[in-house]
């Protein structure tokens, strides 16, 4: 080896060898779960970019009666997993696997081209001891393994060998009875001494037992896993028992005989599930506890703390747990060299049991469970030997549940190291290859690599997950920064600011009832009338608080159904009307320009007019020409103070038919040509409808197969009314092809007419931007997967979720979308934001939401060049949108939320300054305090001066929050 060879060798040796009897504590982990409950949120979810320790070892692993196959070849011997398998209603046995005894070849080639550093693998203690005793060593299967490890040392991979993977020779469950039985613990001892003594020059890390938990509880107490036993509840303990006397014993033979020249590390692999607390109590919190007590501490216990089971496992299982004696405790306690952590899906959500659980909630959080064991065990460097997810059996070579899962783990593991203080010294992506996946057979799949068991090589493909994998591991710098780049913050020309919403519209004492089985109308109740107000409402009772927020833009919709309750515009709710002119009049009185949509699309109700809604609503021929009318009604009424129209809100609905589509489109076309014909000169606004745009991502954006259907869903979610506005004049040429190879004749056709009446009916492109999702064309999960489109949606599973994905870059890869497609058009974000718990009044995820949004808009407008011309924030308050609002709400009285403040901020300074810039709006000057001088020539006169002026502002603090019942929360 060369100097830079072996030092990649030894370095993560020496990391181990700086583990020290650090004082360990039971229950030192209780304050994982109230410490991460303090993290800042969702700052401390957000993804990390950054890089790990420069001799972080990055590892794969497989295990041998998954992989191997070659079952009876060679002069190997039975192990229980060959039997267990062809037993019961098992349909599939790992007699072959994936090959890997006739195919080391191809497995190395594939270690070579991830560029991993280590490679985990674990010895058939059948192949080497046919009936498990040394007297029946089989050369050929020592051989077998001499010649993996000579391969690794080629291309300088370093072997993680495990002695124990579950597949006991079967002769010593039929005589012994297995791991219940206590003479294993000297036949282990033995077995782990040649092992040592034949491979240990070429091996510096060991594992003596793979996951003893699923060992016992499973192999001996439900039977779900090989040998199979069950019925005798109190077994399992027995054999957890001479698994940790086992493993003991190997570690103080390789202590006392080969360690001092080999310089190797021993440990045993434990295995957990994460868990969090159903309440916030400190019950609960020690219900957490026992229940990773009852699974990991089972183990971790007795070798990193005192050589005895956790108090909560004595308390609760009584004489059912054995015990160590003095002189035992003394031999288990600190027999491991560093802390071997397997985590994912053979125990996570499928091995662990409920009853373990002891009724708080399980979760899937690498972070917490890293922090835990550190605190929990006198943080010991810890080295992750399995993590990852899986697949369904039927997938191949394109797995994007299991790459987003492992940059999950992968970047919770980074949090651990870099903000969480842990030593984590490595992590084991599992597994190489697909294989036998014990009680699961072939049902699912967690190679990085997969195999064809169709081919008579094993044919071994890289999946996308292997390339994800090589790019986090392979090479320097170790990096984990993936998908986007740091927040740039810079500085444009203005940008319109803005919030949306519909706002009350008035408030009329007098009952009504509503005609809207006939003709719509609303039949003013006599003699009846609503209890009285504290005051009179009126239409300029929004407007201080959307002057509050300083924008200069208010986006709010008409009610058509309430404007035109019987569709005839010659008699419009003049009560309405003249609400809605007194509105807009207010809002420019306050410097704010109206916008206003003429029709916003609900799924909950149509909200035409009742006669056109009881006429077959948007599928009526007539409704587009009634449309045009109401919109003549409104600019007529409305248009000398409002320049920005917005035709239709959001009509691209999935739930909304071609055939619906295709009349709201002529709607707005008629409605845009009335604006033009009839108002546009005098008024001199502009006119356009606003389309929901969700940005979707290909799940390999390296992979034209994913590419393709990123694309497919944006034509018929965007493109769909896009295309004929500011495009073509017809529907995506995508659109119409795919629906044409499904035979589907849904789509309709324009005329040459109404291709001119659409084509073109722009004045600016309006989009509303809330997430991004990913989309791939291998079906996973059926829930998830449009069959329509032939797409599987998906998340990237370390993005913030309330409850949808916030994915800042989204919006500008949406913006840069528009702009790629329809030139240098003028566009307007009409609506963003995100649903946060509308008690929580200090909503920094909201914060951090518009924050991160916003500067990705300027990032598009400033380095893409895409002609943005505002962006609108939703919502201006929860009453109408809950949990979208700047406001909150407590009863009458007004809250102020931390995300109007820090909005109201961005809006002031224009963007994001660089420090030290110019400043972008000068403020007004100071005026001078010319009673200053007083506190400097007379302390006296100033003390009193000063103690009155304080009187006097409290009073009027007083007075004003009184009036206004205004709440700020910074």
């Amino acid at each position: 080896l060369s100097v830079s060879g072996a030092m990649r060798v030894f370095v993560p040796i020496l990391t181990l060898l700086a583990f020290g009897a650090a004082a360990a504590k039971p229950s030192a982990g209780l304050k994982t779960w109230g410490r991460f409950s303090r993290l800042p949120y969702p700052g401390d979810k957000a993804f990390l970019h950054g890089t790990f320790p420069e001799n972080f070892i990055w590892a794969v692993g497989t295990a041998a009666y998954q992989v191997e196959g070659a079952f009876d070849k060679d002069g190997k011997g039975l192990s229980i997993w060959d039997t267990f398998t062809r037993g019961g209603n098992r349909m599939a046995t790992g007699d072959v696997g994936s090959d890997s005894y006739h195919n080391v070849h191809a497995d190395v080639r594939a270690l070579r081209q991830l560029g991993v550093s280590h490679y985990r693998f674990s010895l058939s203690w059948a192949r080497i001891f046919p009936n498990g005793t040394r007297g029946s060593l089989n050369e050929r299967g020592a051989a077998y393994y001499r010649a993996l490890l000579r391969r690794l040392r080629e291309i300088r991979v370093q072997p993680v060998v495990t002695l124990y993977h579950w597949d006991l020779p079967e002769q010593l469950q039929r005589s012994l009875g297995g791991w219940s039985h206590p003479d294993m613990v000297a036949i282990f001892r033995d077995y782990a001494d040649f092992c040592f003594r034949a491979f240990g020059d070429d091996v510096k890390l060991w594992i003596t037992v793979d996951n003893p938990f699923v060992v016992a509880q499973h192999g001996y107490g439900t039977g779900v896993v090989a040998p199979g036993v069950k019925n005798d509840p109190d077994l399992p303990y027995r054999v957890g028992h001479n698994l940790l006397k086992a493993h003991a014993a190997a570690w103080h033979l390789y202590n006392r005989h080969y360690r001092p020249r080999q310089r190797g590390k021993v440990s045993m692999a434990l295995a957990s599930h994460w868990i969090k607390p159903s309440r916030t109590r400190l019950e609960s919190l020690r219900e957490c506890q026992c229940s990773l007590d009852h699974v990991l501490g089972w183990f971790a216990q007795p070798l990193f703390v005192d050589g005895d089971y956790p108090a909560c496992m004595k308390e609760r299982l009584g004489s059912r747990l054995p015990s160590f004696t003095q002189e035992e405790r003394e031999r288990v306690r600190g027999t491991a060299d560093f802390f071997a952590l397997s985590h994912g899906a053979t125990l996570s959500f499928q091995l662990i049991n409920d009853s373990l659980k002891f009724g708080q909630l399980e979760d899937l959080d690498l972070r917490m469970l890293l922090y835990w064991v550190s605190a929990e065990y006198g943080k010991p460097p810890i080295f992750v030997v399995q993590s990852g997810w899986y697949v369904l059996g039927n997938t191949k070579t394109e797995d994007p549940k299991h790459m987003y899962y492992l940059k999950r783990f992968i970047a919770e593991a980074l949090k651990s190291i870099v903000i969480d203080g842990v030593n984590v010294i490595g992590y084991t992506a599992w597994s190489l290859i697909d294989g036998f996946e014990w009680h699961r057979e072939y049902g699912i799949r967690r190679g990085l690599y997969y195999v064809d068991f169709n081919t008579p090589d094993m044919k071994r493909e890289p999946k996308t997950s292997a390339t994800f994998y090589r790019c986090v591991s392979a090479a320097k710098p170790k990096s984990c920064s993936w998908c986007g780049s740091i927040a740039s913050c810079l500085s444009a020309r203005p940008l319109v600011s803005q919030v949306e919403t519909a706002p009350t519209q008035f408030a009329d004492p007098s009952v009504y009832l509503w005609n809207i089985s006939n003709n719509g109308e609303l039949i003013k109740l006599e003699g009846f009338s609503a209890p009285p107000l504290r005051r009179a409402a009126h239409c300029a009772d929004y407007v201080d608080e959307i002057r509050q927020v300083g924008v200069n833009h208010f986006h709010f919709a008409l009610n058509w159904s309430a404007l035109v309750p019987t569709g005839d515009v010659a008699h419009p709710n003049a009560t309405l009307l003249r609400y809605y002119r007194c509105f807009t009049r207010q809002l420019l009185l306050a410097n704010v320009t109206p916008v206003v949509t003429l029709w916003h699309h609900t799924r909950q109700r149509s909200s035409l007019p009742a006669p056109l809604d009881a006429a077959n609503k948007w599928l009526n021929r007539k409704t587009p020409q009634a449309f045009a009318d109401y919109a003549r009604l409104c600019y007529r009424e409305l248009g000398s103070s409002v320049k920005m129209w917005i035709t239709l809100n959001e009509p691209n609905d999935e739930m909304v038919s071609y055939q619906e589509g295709h009349e709201m489109l002529r709607a707005h076309a008629l409605a845009w040509h009335v604006y033009d014909r009839e108002f546009r000169r005098t008024q001199g606004g502009k006119v356009s409808l606003a389309l929901h745009m969700d940005w979707v991502e290909p799940a390999f954006s390296f992979s034209r197969e994913d590419v393709e259907p990123a694309k497919r869903v944006l034509d018929f979610s965007v493109g769909w009314f896009a295309e004929p506005v500011f495009g073509s004049g017809d529907y995506p040429a995508g659109m119409r092809s795919w629906l044409r190879q499904l035979n589907s004749l849904e789509l309709p056709v324009f005329n040459e007419k109404d291709r001119r009446l659409v084509k073109g009916t722009y004045d600016f492109f309006a989009m509303s931007h809330f997430s991004s999702k990913l989309v791939t064309h291998a079906k996973e999960d059926s829930y998830t997967y449009t069959a329509m489109l032939e797409v599987q949606h998906m998340i990237d599973t370390t993005w913030i979720m309330s409850p949808r994905p916030v994915v800042p870059w989204g919006l500008r890869k949406a913006l840069n979308w528009v702009k790629e497609h329809y030139s240098d058009v003028p566009i307007y974000v009409m609506a963003n934001g995100v649903q946060e718990d509308p008690a929580r009044f200090k909503d920094s995820l909201r914060v951090y939401y518009l924050y991160n949004y916003i500067n990705e808009a300027l990032k598009a407008h400033t380095l893409d060049g895409v002609n943005l011309k505002g962006y609108f924030a939703y919502a201006l308050n929860d009453q109408r949108a809950p949990g979208f609002g700047l406001y909150g709400h407590v009863h009458e009285e007004v809250i102020v939320k931390a995300s109007l403040s820090n909005y109201r901020n961005i809006i002031q300074h224009n963007g994001f300054p660089l420090p030290g810039a110019a400043p972008q709006q000068c403020p007004a000057s100071p005026q001078p305090c010319l009673g200053c001088g007083v506190l400097d020539k007379s302390p006296v006169v100033g003390f009193l001066s000063l103690v009155g002026s304080g009187v006097l502002i409290t009073l009027g603090l007083i007075i004003y929050y009184t009036t206004k019942r205004h709440k700020e929360y910074y």
